[in-house]
């Protein structure tokens, strides 16, 4: 094997599909890239058995050998090549697996190892098959990963729920604090099916989707255990979370006759201000609402600190007091797109649920919900 490729090119591809590589060495072969080339197209991927990550590149000079297979070392590779990503390089594989790099007045050389040893590809079995966007599938994943669970005991929480549906596509996310349903209406496929994608791929996904910057279609396949996204010059094959989501709207309350329409800027900045001063144990930030008069405080008896604001609002509702998280609550306002925000409740002992809000905004395609558990009042 031997082709020449631009170092940048080259950079670029290695550091997309990098994150899959596992950091502990129980199997030394996953601290490879598998390098094939067949014809002009060198196809490098990364795997750690549970997810892969593959990237095609058509290449202008290529030259076949006895080896066209190889496991090349990520992480001396990944180094070198970043330090050449401003130079041509002219990359050649031996038949005692040894790789040359030349570029401009420099030569560097290693060993790789066997193409023989790495994992094969998942290969999916009667597929189910959908299209959607790579915008609107990034959004997706942005607006719920966020809201997933990381207890062992519970792995189905770990990841994002995804149900196709013939009316659209519904993705959600929780980890019994806080719930975020994100729902799409132009996204509908022919036949309903539903599965729970794991975080750490779906993170990779979301970065490959990102960097691509064009707006391009993502063919997604699954079958009962794994899942393969494809689009542009990248595929990203996983392992799906096995087991039944639990019932989430369920947990959404239906009567919320409490309703709280804000300036979401203005409750971020005072939230985050506030929570300076709230216990360390319950990070509790208290509402106050009374009239159109919000009172945010929060106090930590121990350390004998107190803060509080007082905002302008348009409040319809009871007088009522509601105390929540200041992490869960400031995650979710930093992920309203709004100017404003539009906060329902019923009680103090109820969740709260958070829509983006815009009184001129004509009716959409995407829908959004998150809901946050109160946290209960301390005296």
């Amino acid at each position: 094997m031997r082709f020449i490729i631009h170092g940048a090119t080259l950079s670029h591809s290695l550091q997309a599909i990098s994150g899959v590589i596992p950091s502990s060495r129980t199997m030394p072969i996953l601290l490879n890239f598998l390098f094939e080339l067949d014809g002009n197209t060198l196809t490098i991927k990364a795997s750690d058995l549970e997810t892969t990550a593959s990237v095609r590149l058509d290449l202008d000079t290529v030259e076949h050998t006895s080896v066209d297979r190889i496991a090349i070392p990520a992480k001396i590779l990944l180094e070198t090549v970043s330090n050449l990503s401003n130079q041509q390089l002219n990359i050649s594989v031996k038949e005692d697996l040894s790789v040359e790099i030349n570029a401009g007045v420099g030569k560097y050389k290693f060993l790789g190892e066997s193409a023989d040893a790495y994992p094969k590809a998942i290969d999916l079995e009667n597929p189910q098959r959908s299209v959607i966007s790579s915008s609107v599938l990034s959004k997706a994943i942005t607006k719920t990963i966020f809201a997933t669970g990381s207890e062992e005991l519970r792995p189905q929480m770990g990841g994002v729920l995804c149900e196709q549906t013939t009316e659209g596509t519904v993705f959600v996310a929780t980890d019994a604090h806080k719930l975020v349903k994100y729902t799409r209406t132009d996204c509908s496929v022919d036949e309903n099916r539903s599965y729970i994608l794991p975080k750490k791929p779906l993170t990779l996904l979301n970065k490959l989707l990102i960097s691509n910057k064009e707006d391009v279609d993502v063919v997604i396949e699954n079958n009962e255990t794994n899942v393969r996204f494809d689009f542009s010059n990248y595929t990203l094959v996983s392992r799906l979370i096995d087991g039944k989501y639990p019932n989430y709207n369920a947990a959404i309350p239906s009567n919320n006759p409490n309703k709280l329409i804000i300036d979401r800027n203005m409750l971020y900045d005072s939230v985050k201000r506030v929570a300076v001063f709230a216990s360390q144990t319950s990070n509790q930030v208290v509402f106050r609402l009374n009239g159109n008069k919000l009172l945010i405080y929060a106090q930590d008896t121990d350390m004998a600190t107190d803060a509080r604001e007082e905002l302008n609002c348009n409040y319809q509702g009871e007088e009522m007091e509601i105390g929540f998280n200041a992490n869960y609550l400031t995650e979710m306002l930093n992920n309203v797109d709004t100017e404003m925000l539009l906060m329902e409740m019923s009680t103090p002992d109820r969740a709260g649920i958070i829509y983006p809000y815009d009184e001129q905004a004509e009716e959409t395609q995407e829908n959004i919900l998150m809901l946050i558990m109160p946290v209960v009042l301390m005296n």
